[in-house]
């Protein structure tokens, strides 16, 4: 059994600050002139990737120490000296004065997010499924161009401003620190993109885009599959993802076996 305790919450939320830690680390290699850093305070990850990036925030806050005036005032800080939006992703695992204290401090809640999470089996079943003209596999050198755009592909429709937006991060994120960039492929076509990161016994599933004339042929399926054999490869025994509260996304998990460890709020500073 897996709890939705505290123990499980530090587990996941250090898991996801580890994957965007070294998501800040892959930007300051590749684009220095920004300024990505991270830093660690009373527990959290305060992590900056630009200001319009959405990677700038804490995750972690009063999750393994009790968060305090001062460890606020370093956080708010390090934001400050960056000239970023201050965001907190809050468990609601962590101590209940925390809510008190941001309150005090002018923060308000802006977002939730489901986080999901299933176990890892040694040993996965044939899944009988899957289109068996999908293939999927791990990005080889050289190829983060391709998965980039065919991830920026998939979210055409959403507009060239977002499509830009998504390609920088595709290209950043291809070669973050325990990240694994997968894609499916129909007849030798990239059709859909899903990124893995594996970080100790946890692994985190990102980046799902399928390109328009590839939907409904079964390449999210064949790489959430792809994926979980992987991590179980490399040692997994939890996967876990993060979807909006009664979205589609977080209905497409359920229906693979994830369910809903906690709801988590975003806080915004306002001053």
């Amino acid at each position: 059994m897996m709890y939705s305790d505290r123990e499980l919450s530090q587990k996941l939320e250090r898991t996801e600050a580890l994957a965007n830690a070294a998501f800040v680390e892959s930007r300051a290699a590749l684009v220095p002139d920004i300024g990505a850093e991270w830093i660690e305070v009373a527990g959290a990850y305060a992590l900056f990737d630009g200001p319009s990036s959405p990677v700038p925030q804490t995750f972690g806050l009063g999750l393994f120490e009790a968060a305090t005036g001062e460890t606020l005032d370093t956080i708010e800080a390090f934001f400050r000296r960056h000239n970023a939006p201050v965001f907190h992703e809050v468990s609601p695992l962590t101590d209940a004065g925390l809510l008190r204290l941001l309150g005090d401090r002018s923060y308000l809640p802006c977002e939730q997010t489901s986080v999901m999470v299933r176990k890892i089996e040694n040993e996965m079943p044939p899944n009988p499924k899957l289109n068996r003209d999908v293939t999927t596999r791990v990005i080889g050198p050289g190829e983060s161009e391709l998965w980039a755009r065919t991830a920026v592909a998939g979210w055409a429709t959403e507009g060239e401003g977002l499509a830009a937006f998504m390609l920088d991060l595709g290209r950043i994120c291809t070669n973050a620190r325990g990240g694994f960039p997968f894609l499916a492929e129909l007849n030798g076509r990239a059709i859909s993109t899903g990124m893995l990161y594996v970080f100790n016994d946890v692994a985190i599933l990102a980046g799902a885009s399928t390109v328009t004339e590839g939907r409904r042929r079964g390449g999210q399926l064949a790489l959430l599959d792809a994926r979980l054999r992987f991590a179980a490869e490399q040692g997994c025994r939890i996967a876990m993802m993060g979807a909006s509260p009664g979205s589609q996304s977080q209905r497409n998990a359920e229906t693979n076996g994830f369910r809903v460890a906690y709801t988590r709020t975003k806080w915004q500073l306002h001053s």
